[in-house]
């Protein structure tokens, strides 16, 4: 996954909320403990770093803090996502295929923050959304590639978008239950085991 898929990514998540800046924004955002305010926020701080990790490489750089206020006007936090995502598309880039960057699931290479972006996007898009009493649901083929970058463990029976909810916790999948615990394959894909962590 490359720098497109996160401004794709990015058009739809801003494309939705922008349309509902007159909703409710303290709802609660889907399953989650979060309000919407709080989840888009969240979007948006996690933009921010993955372009940080990216460009600092394997080490961890913790001395930087990175806050997006949930407490400001949601036109606010729009913007605070649509930015994140261009200073996050402009670092992939920049950056050579065989980069390394800091995250705690594994150092991951731009297509990893390529596709963690996409995934923290589509998903909390789709929370968000739930909590606004909208119905959101991506590109098939964008939610495919996301799928087959960070859970390759997935099953393939499905479609994209329904797989990757329950990939990230969000549903069960026909006879497949919800995860109660996720995660996800960052890190280069040729460097899987080959073993899903999802599975008892």
């Amino acid at each position: 996954m490359r720098s497109d898929d996160v401004r794709t990514a990015a058009a739809a998540c801003t494309g939705l909320l922008g349309g509902a800046l007159q909703r409710d924004w303290s709802a609660r955002a889907g399953t989650l403990d979060m309000t919407v305010s709080e989840v888009v926020a969240h979007v948006a701080r996690v933009l921010h770093f993955y372009a940080v990790d990216l460009a600092g490489g394997p080490a961890e750089v913790d001395v930087v803090e990175l806050r997006v206020h949930a407490d400001r006007p949601p036109t606010t936090l729009v913007a605070a996502v649509r930015t994140g995502a261009f200073v996050l598309a402009a670092t992939i880039d920049a950056c050579d295929d065989d980069v390394r960057g800091f995250h705690p699931d594994g150092a991951a290479d731009p297509s990893g923050f390529a596709a963690m972006a996409c995934d923290e996007l589509l998903v909390h898009t789709d929370d968000a959304a739930r909590g606004l009493g909208l119905a959101f649901e991506p590109d098939a083929h964008l939610a495919a590639r996301v799928v087959r970058r960070l859970f390759p463990w997935a099953p393939h029976d499905e479609r994209s978008w329904p797989t990757l909810r329950w990939a990230n916790g969000r549903a069960p999948l026909g006879a497949r239950p919800r995860l109660e615990n996720w995660r996800w394959h960052c890190a280069p894909l040729e460097e899987w085991d080959g073993n899903s962590p999802t599975t008892p």
